[in-house]
């Protein structure tokens, strides 16, 4: 393995990201975990549906929300 191998590796592997990646999986562990039925209000009409897709939807809002809001911030400077 060549020294340049080794750095981006190294690169790859942060605290910072392993924390995150170790957050994300803890927070799919928690959606899939919560599979009871519930009703959600959307404006008029109510819905049911299993409570791990009403939790996906908004966690995948969520991240959009904030890689849209990492991207302008980057473009910005």
């Amino acid at each position: 393995m060549s020294p340049k191998t080794s750095r981006s590796r190294n690169e790859a592997l942060t605290p910072g990201r392993i924390v995150v990646l170790a957050l994300a999986v803890l927070t799919l562990v928690f959606i899939f975990q919560n599979t009871s039925p519930t009703e959600i209000r959307l404006l008029v009409p109510e819905v049911t549906v299993p409570l791990w897709t009403a939790l996906l939807a908004m966690w995948i809002i969520g991240a959009l929300c904030g890689a849209s809001f990492a991207y302008f911030r980057k473009r910005r400077k």
